[in-house]
């Protein structure tokens, strides 16, 4: 009897996980590590999940939700986009990629905080995005205010605490800074459909977005030419042949105008970099060919 019972649980559980669920767990194994992911679709039951409630490194999507929080701020009229933002020498972080140390390799210049944010979340500027968590840290500290205000607005398994400065000091710390895929894509749906930013604000962020050109050969790498897609990227270092995080969430716009939102975490992989990309653009791709046939 209990031989029997586990079959029906197991063949009961095969038959609950969707064809696109089937399909995104088979693309998944070829990453070698583990990977995490979940998706939304307006007006429809899309079921994207493979282990969404995990807690995977973010690493620099991170500065997506920093720049939400840096924008709140400045609808609080705590700060102005306009005003000079001091780079100083102590934010430089070495052998980090930040655009803004290149140019500035002396550092203490005055940079706008629109250009920090832009730097962060198009270029994943490293160094920009420390001295945006300095400026809105006050007491707290940046982490810890970008945690708080993520958490204000209802979008669960979100948890940061580090800098990149600590995070390239230590590989252990990157662990401490997650996002449930299921939590990442909570926010994009939150931004997309029901914005707690003005309207000027959500474009800015979301404009900055679609306008990276840093690894385009994830969610967009398989997608049709032409295809609107609203993203954030994280890439670790690779140490002993593993590569501690690669990611990327973002916003689809499908050809009817619904936005997919779509999250894919893959962690603590031994695959190589061509591998771990076209894993999350194959899967972006079977989720974007699920939400085509799923027409309103």
């Amino acid at each position: 009897m209990r031989l029997a019972a586990a079959v029906l649980l197991f063949t009961t559980s095969a038959f609950a996980q969707t064809v696109l669920q089937r399909q995104i767990r088979a693309i998944a194994a070829e990453a070698h590590g583990k990977v995490s992911v979940a998706c939304a679709l307006p007006g429809s039951t899309l079921n994207c999940d493979l282990n969404p409630h995990a807690h995977p490194p973010m690493q620099s999507v991170f500065k997506f939700p920093l720049a939400l929080t840096a924008l709140h701020l400045v609808e609080q009229g705590k700060f102005s986009l306009d005003q000079s933002v001091r780079f100083l020498a102590s934010d430089r972080i070495p052998h980090a990629y930040s655009p803004l140390q290149d140019k500035y390799p002396a550092a203490e210049v005055d940079v706008p905080l629109r250009e920090l944010l832009r730097l962060a979340v198009s270029l994943s500027d490293n160094a920009a995005a420390d001295v945006v968590l300095r400026t809105i840290g006050g007491p707290a500290g940046g982490p810890a205010v970008v945690d708080a205000y993520i958490k204000s607005i209802g979008v669960s398994g979100f948890h940061m605490e580090d800098n990149e400065q600590s995070l390239h000091r230590d590989v252990a710390v990157q662990y401490r800074n997650w996002f449930e895929p299921a939590g990442a894509v909570q926010l994009l749906q939150r931004i997309s459909d029901n914005s707690p930013l003005t309207a000027e604000h959500t474009e800015l962020v979301l404009e900055w977005m679609k306008d990276s050109p840093r690894t385009t050969s994830r969610i967009k790498g398989d997608l049709p030419s032409g295809t609107v897609v609203m993203h954030k990227s994280g890439t670790s270092d690779t140490k002993n042949c593993v590569t501690y995080a690669t990611n990327d969430i973002g916003l689809i716009t499908l050809p009817d105008g619904r936005r997919l939102a779509i999250a894919v975490f893959i962690t603590d992989s031994t695959a190589n970099e061509t591998t771990r990309d076209s894993v999350i653009a194959r899967i972006a791709k079977a989720a974007y060919d699920k939400s085509v046939q799923n027409k309103k």
